[in-house]
């Protein structure tokens, strides 16, 4: 399929896409060579490898890769892959470790990526082989920030912060600590379950598709949220939000979000009333940062998509997904939780059993998620359906330039967000340039 079929398929001045995106082989091959391999990717938490030889196996795009971090404490990013017959050197999902020992072969590589040992080197490969030829593969870029690890394939990529651009601003909201200091989380758990549907589905949801809320009429209605107590605000039990302007921002990188700004005044609304200490620290973590932060204070996040498949939750449940490519219709769904590492115990626990009710195949909310998105992936298979393309006109040309907080901003449910994120895929199918991935060579989309 040449590169200008693929720019006619996503045709946002008329808000129709065209539904073989979603489930073409060849269009999915193009997407793991110049999407996953050139964008910022999120790979882990620091909190996951907090000793020295901690590890943690994750994925860049369809590939294993190994975060670990070094006897010297260095981040690391490696590709999970011998370098002599690219067998796993890494079989555990984490742990601890000194040396990473390929199981076919017996290669081993050090936590810094160094091969160390060759089985019969003396033999069989002195005077031929330079060890230091054949380290681990490793990332061209990494970055730490906040705690989360993010990397890239492409040395030629722009710095992360510049990447994120002004949607940074919206991510600090979930990497934060609720009290507004900077940074503070940790991962308390991390789901994975393999979903039969796209990964772009998923990642276009988090963009901020607050019109598929009645997919989740059912989960509303019984109104169990964090507090577990029947009857309550509803399925995130968030007063806050109730009472804010929400805003729906899409940025020149493909990065779309949905925020909300509260009230001027901006009072806590207690939604834990059954469990003093958890309402105590929660009541206490809003003064705090309102006193901390000031206007700022008024930011809240809610969901969003950094391009091209790292979607947030920012308040309950708070957390970062990651949709994995299996192929163009299965798709490796991972969520990562958060909590503020120094929230108490009692505070953790309570949002754990909160998250495993929420989310993954069991989750009350995250099924109707899953059924949506498996069925748009089948209806982009049939042979007729395939004729007629996906309708993305909504809210067409109601969005503000350069609103609050960045970004194109529309103050009314849109796919905006959706409109240029999938403009954005289809330039990074078609382009080579950072200067034209990053949208600095166009105007804003329509």
């Amino acid at each position: 399929m040449t590169d200008v079929q693929v720019i006619k398929m996503v045709d946002t001045t008329n808000g129709e896409i065209d539904r073989n995106i979603f489930v073409d082989p060849e269009i999915y091959r193009r997407e793991l060579e110049t999407v996953f391999t050139r964008a910022w990717l999120f790979v882990g938490h620091e909190s996951q490898i907090s000793n020295k030889g901690d590890f943690f196996t994750s994925r860049m795009g369809e590939e294993s890769v190994i975060l670990c971090r070094d006897k010297n404490e260095k981040v690391h990013v490696f590709l999970n892959s011998c370098r002599h017959r690219g067998m796993k050197v890494c079989r555990y999902e984490q742990g601890n470790t000194s040396l990473f020992t390929c199981p076919y072969h017996s290669w081993s590589y050090t936590t810094e990526g160094k091969l160390q040992g060759v089985p019969q080197f003396k033999n069989l490969y002195d005077g031929c082989l330079e060890r230091d030829d054949w380290s681990l593969i490793e990332v061209a870029k990494l970055k730490v920030y906040k705690g989360t690890v993010w990397a890239t394939w492409d040395a030629e990529a722009p710095e992360f912060e510049a990447y994120l651009g002004d949607a940074l601003i919206h991510l600090d909201q979930v990497l934060d600590c609720r009290d507004g200091r900077p940074g503070g989380s940790e991962v308390i758990g991390v789901h994975k379950w393999i979903i039969p549907a796209n990964w772009k589905f998923a990642a276009e949801n988090f963009l901020g598709d607050t019109y598929h809320n009645p997919s989740h009429r059912s989960v509303d209605l019984i109104g169990i949220g964090p507090s577990s107590k029947s009857g309550s605000v509803g399925r995130r039990n968030d007063a806050e939000l109730e009472q804010a302007q929400h805003i729906w921002s899409s940025f020149p990188q493909g990065h779309g979000l949905h925020s909300a700004i509260a009230p001027a005044d901006n009072e806590y609304v207690g939604s834990y009333t059954s469990e003093p200490e958890i309402e105590e620290y929660f009541r206490s973590a809003h003064e705090q940062r309102k006193e901390r932060l000031g206007e700022q204070a008024r930011l809240l996040p809610f969901t969003g998509t950094v391009f091209p498949n790292t979607s947030y939750h920012g308040r309950q449940p708070r957390g970062l997904c990651v949709w994995h490519p299996h192929s163009p219709t299965e798709t490796e769904a991972w969520r990562f939780f958060l909590v503020d590492a120094d929230a108490p115990e009692s505070v953790k626990d309570y949002l754990r059993h909160y998250y495993m009710r929420y989310s993954g195949p069991a989750g009350m909310t995250e099924q109707d998620d899953m059924e949506n998105w498996l069925y748009a992936t089948r209806a982009s298979t049939g042979t007729i359906a395939r004729r007629y393309p996906f309708n993305y006109v909504q809210s067409k040309n109601k969005f503000e330039k350069n609103g609050p907080y960045g970004g194109d901003v529309s103050f009314q449910i849109t796919e905006q967000n959706a409109r240029n994120y999938y403009d954005r895929w289809a330039t990074y199918l078609e382009k080579s340039s950072w200067q034209v991935l990053m949208g600095e060579d166009q105007g804003d989309t329509q």
